[in-house]
This record gives structure tokens, C-alpha cells and sequence, in this order.
């Protein structure tokens, strides 16, 4: 179904540029027919150049050189270009906006089946069939411009699907989604590859969400690494872009490397499940006791809270996004907000940051301690010395002609001095120092999402806003952001990021809020929210059912304190 053969590709280079490194480099693969395959690597290692080679996006639009041979469906997509093989190939981007063009959604998903003169009877079975596959029945009498970033992530992918391509390309899918619904679209696409025979290419960096649903992983490891296409288990294996059970198998030495939770119970003691439900509730009290001291002793009660949300509600054109959420954020505090797709969260960070005005309620934000700012009547200038916001997508903040004028423009409108140093510095920590002169929208969707990140560090929020901040990051990248984000927590400052990633919650997040249908249904500790649950529970916490082990470290420290207590103290 599809071959590459030698292909070579390097994107075009501003005149007097140093060549840059081949985004695709003496590529070699062949896919069968009917495969479901996941495509895998760091960050900017040519995932999704390799998906735009397929239906002729690359080199068609986005111009460079290209050498080798690419042939998908028995046509070249080089030769026929995108309009070419539109009828062969459905691709769904990783910013799912840039493809829409209608204003409703119904309008949206047949637009490309009237572009072929469809029969309307067909248009409208395919459209039922989507909105059921993909659970989005309720949706398709909304305007695009109300739904939220999920919401049109699922509508993209409906949208592809009503054209019945032999090949569906799925640039990070589930990206955006929540994670009931991120399985609920995988099943999906599982069950068309199994009863249609549909051949599927995704790439993603979620690989706990996925991994075991594909048959073959293709990892591009980036410039001078070895191309791997082989079955999950032995790709997973031989990379170091581990999903947290795989991390924990390996460090543990279980063979065959587990790969799902089932997978992993074997390897515990025998009891060990059974065990750990038993002492379920009495662990539980014990862990928030400690959690609830923990908060206690924080001198977060003499301090004025940095932004006080009360009673606030909010509406798209009669739709209601919000309805009477209250809460505060304290200084030294890391806040997962969390919720199923279209429960406010984005909502609620456009209105502490200034963008939105409440309907009902208000949002105040504290300055120096003692000065309160009500969003209402604030001006946005005074609200961004505050507050640092980092939107889902990172390319609405990107304009500059390079990485490093971009944080030189923040540093200026903060009217902060010129520091070149210490913005490599931050560039450094965040993985980007080798594209410090590249322009920022040449660059991956992982290196676009740190680089506006960095862009409003250097400011020095009191605040920090980010809006699913690990979309196209790779799990190195996510560590240097849960590292980021602690050391903004040990500064005194307050982060609040809105995040369907389970795992960067378990890891950094002292207290999570979680909406439904625009409220606040919870607000606690982490241990507390995420011990338990069957869709916000980490995968360590699922596989061992105990509130006492949420990430690889706690497995890990356990593993060592058993092994103190049977040899004994040292020497």
C-alpha cells in the first residue's frame, strides 16, 4: 500500500541560511495493505513530514527538495500532488482548525463529499454513520466556533472519514482529547482498520493511549539515528520514548515487556492486587491525611490568593460554557484542571487571563500582594504583567522572523532589559537551542508549543496559564516541562494548566480541579482525584490500586524500601 523508497527530504532555507539537517533522511519502509501503524520519535524528528509525504503536501506545499521515490495506493504523490490523490488519502492535521471550511458542523462533514458529487442519499448515511462512530451525534447542529479544541479535533477526523479513503493519516489525534474519548476515537479507528480493511498511519506521543491498539511502530529517532519498523513490544524495547508502564517494566526487568496494565498485573506478587484492595481505604485516609497536613502547613493562608475566580458564568451564543465556578489559586501551587472535552476548561483560563469577560461573577487577580485587578473593568495591559498565557494553539503567539527575537519582542512589551544569556539559557532547558535563529513556524508543533512557552517565561508571570502544554511534546520534553513547572512552583508562583495528560498531572500537580458541564465537580489533592478513577487514574495507580504509587518513582522507591527492610541497615 505504501513504499518508500531512498526518499530524502529538506524544507526550504531562508537565502544565506547554513543548510539545515534533512527533516527526512534515505528513508526506506513499506507498509502492507490494511496495517495499522503508529508512528513514533522525538519531537521535529520528521513525523509528520513522513504523513505529508503521502498525500503530496510535501513538496507540493511546503516546497524544498526531495529525492527518492514515494508511492501510496499505486499512485505517486509527488507527480499527482494533493488534488491528486485527495480520493486515495484523508489526512487530519495536528491543528485541526486549519481544515475546516464551513461554520457548522453537519455543513463541515459533507463539504468534501459534494466537492465529489456525491448522491445526497449516500452523503447522509455516511454522516450518520460518523457522528455515531465517533459519538458526536449532539454536535452537529453547532457552530465550529463554539465548540472546543477536542470537540474539533473529533470533527476533523469525522469529517475525513465520510470520504472513504483507502488511507487514513491521523497527525496526534488524540492530542486534545480527553481520555475516555481519546479510547472512544481509538476503538473507532481500530474498528474500521479490522471490518473495512482500512489502512491507517498515525503518529503520536501519547504512546500509553495507543501502543497497544496498532500492529507494526515505525520510530524515526531524527538525524543520524536507525529507522525501526517492527511490532510494538520489541520497538518499545529498543527506544528510550517509554509510556510509563514500559518504563516500569524495564526497570524492573519483566519479560515480555508489558505494554498494557493487564499485561503488567502478571509481574506483581501473587495476592498483590487483591492485597492492595483490601488496604484500599485505610492507605487512602492515610495518604490524605498526609496530603491535607501537607496543605496545612503551607503558608499559603497568610498569603493573598494570586487570582480568586467566584460565582463566575460564562456563554457562547446561548451556550452555556460555565455555570457559578469558584475558586482560588494560591502562590507555590501547581493546578491540574481537568474534565472531559467541552466542560470549560479552555473557557476558564481565557477568563483569568483576561480574554474573556464573565457573565455572571468575577475574577479578580492580586498584585504585589496587597492590589486587586477585576478582569471586568482591568485593562489588558495591566492583566498581562500578571498573568502569562499560552493558548492551545502556540502559533497565535508566534510572529517574529526568529526563536530568540521572540522572547527579545516579550522582554521589550515588558519593558524588561535585553538579555540574550539567559534567554539561551531558557531555550537550553527547554530543549531549543539549536533552533534559537530558526523562524518559529518552520519548526514541529512540540517545538512550536516550547517555544511560546519560553516566550512568556522570560516575563516572570505571577501566574502561568497553559492550555494542554504537552501537545507534540515527547516524554524527555515533558519532563524538562514537569521540571519547568515545579521550579515556577519553588519561585512562589501559581500555574494552573488545563490538561487531558493523566500523567504530567500525577507528576506535578499538587491539587486538581475537575469540571463537568461548565462546574466544578471536584477540587483536591491529586492522590485524592486521580487514585481510583477509570478514566483520570495514572497507569501505575490503575496497576497497582493503591493511592500510595501514582508514578514509576513510587514503584520504584517501594521496590527499595523492601529491599532495606530485608537486608538490613549497612554497615
Amino acid at each position: 500500500m505504501i513504499s518508500f523508497q531512498h526518499v530524502t527530504y529538506r524544507y526550504p532555507q531562508p537565502a544565506g541560511s547554513q543548510p539545515a539537517a534533512p527533516a527526512l533522511d534515505d528513508l526506506s519502509v513499506q507498509i502492507d495493505e490494511g496495517e495499522l501503524i503508529l508512528v513514533i520519535g522525538p519531537s521535529g524528528a520528521g513525523k509528520s513530514t513522513f504523513l505529508r509525504c503521502l498525500n503530496g503536501l510535501t513538496p507540493h506545499f511546503y516546497g524544498g527538495q526531495l529525492s527518492g521515490q514515494v508511492q501510496v495506493a499505486g499512485r505517486d504523490p509527488v507527480a499527482l500532488g494533493p488534488q491528486g490523490m485527495a480520493h486515495a488519502v484523508g489526512m487530519v492535521f495536528q491543528d485541526p482548525e486549519t481544515q475546516f471550511v464551513a461554520d457548522q458542523v453537519e455543513d463541515e462533514l459533507v463539504f468534501g463529499m459534494e466537492n465529489q458529487a456525491l448522491p445526497p442519499a449516500l452523503m447522509r448515511k455516511r454522516v450518520e454513520e460518523v457522528l455515531d462512530q465517533l459519538t458526536i451525534a449532539h454536535l452537529r447542529g453547532r457552530r465550529m466556533s463554539t465548540l472546543s479544541g477536542g470537540e474539533k479535533q473529533r470533527v476533523a477526523i469525522a469529517s475525513v472519514l465520510t470520504m472513504n479513503p483507502d488511507v487514513l493519516v491521523l497527525d496526534e489525534p488524540t492530542s486534545q482529547l480527553d481520555p475516555q474519548s481519546a479510547e472512544e476515537v481509538l476503538v473507532a479507528i481500530r474498528r474500521l482498520n479490522e471490518d473495512l480493511g482500512l489502512t491507517v498511519i498515525l503518529a503520536e506521543h501519547r504512546l500509553e493511549r495507543v501502543v497497544q491498539f496498532v500492529d507494526r511502530v515505525l520510530c524515526l529517532p531524527g538525524p543520524g539515528g536507525q529507522t525501526l519498523l517492527d511490532d510494538p513490544r520489541t520497538v518499545m524495547a529498543a527506544v528510550d520514548l517509554n509510556p510509563p508502564l514500559a518504563s516500569l517494566g524495564k526497570a524492573k526487568g519483566w519479560q515480555p515487556l508489558p505494554l498494557t496494565v493487564k499485561q503488567a498485573r502478571r509481574f506483581l506478587p501473587r495476592g498483590r492486587s487483591s492485597l492492595a484492595m483490601e488496604r484500599s481505604a485505610a492507605a487512602e485516609s492515610a495518604t490524605l491525611a498526609a496530603d491535607g497536613a501537607r496543605r496545612a502547613a503551607q503558608p499559603a493562608a497568610a498569603t493573598p490568593a494570586l487570582a480568586t475566580v467566584e460565582g463566575v458564568s460564562f456563554d457562547y451564543r446561548g451556550h452555556p460554557a460555565l455555570r457559578g465556578v469558584s475558586f482560588a489559586l494560591q502562590p507555590g501551587e501547581v493546578v491540574a484542571l481537568m474534565g472531559r472535552n467541552g466542560s470549560g476548561k479552555s473557557t476558564l483560563l481565557k477568563l483569568l487571563a483576561g480574554l474573556h469577560k464573565p457573565g455572571r461573577g468575577s475574577v479578580r487577580l492580586t498584585r504585589a500582594g496587597q492590589e486587586i485587578l477585576d478582569t471586568r473593568s482591568a485593562p489588558l495591559e495591566e492583566i498581562v504583567r500578571l498573568v502569562g498565557y499560552v493558548p492551545q494553539n502556540p502559533g497565535a503567539l508566534l510572529f517574529k522572523d526568529t526563536v530568540l527575537e521572540e522572547l527579545a519582542f516579550t522582554r521589550q512589551g515588558h519593558k524588561l532589559p535585553p538579555d540574550p544569556a539567559a534567554d539561551r539559557a531558557l531555550l537550553a532547558r527547554l530543549g531549543l537551542v539549536g533552533q534559537a535563529e530558526r523562524y518559529p513556524r518552520d519548526l514541529s508543533s512540540g517545538q512550536r508549543q516550547r517555544v511560546a512557552l519560553a516566550a512568556i517565561l522570560v516575563a516572570e508571570p505571577a501566574l502561568l496559564l497553559l492550555d494542554e502544554p504537552t501537545r507534540g511534546l515527547d516524554y524527555a520534553q515533558k519532563e524538562a516541562l514537569s521540571a519547568i513547572l515545579l521550579e515556577q512552583r519553588r519561585l512562589g508562583r501559581a500555574v494552573l494548566l488545563a490538561t487531558h495528560d493523566v500523567e504530567l498531572a500525577a507528576r506535578c500537580a499538587d491539587r486538581v480541579l475537575l469540571l463537568g458541564d461548565g462546574q466544578v465537580v471536584v477540587d483536591g489533592p491529586t492522590r485524592q482525584v486521580m487514585t481510583g478513577s477509570l478514566i483520570f487514574a495514572s497507569q501505575v495507580n490503575k496497576l497497582y490500586r493503591d493511592p500510595r504509587y501514582l508514578v514509576v518513582e513510587d514503584a520504584l522507591m517501594d521496590d527499595t524500601s523492601r529491599a532495606r527492610s530485608e537486608t538490613g541497615p549497612s554497615e
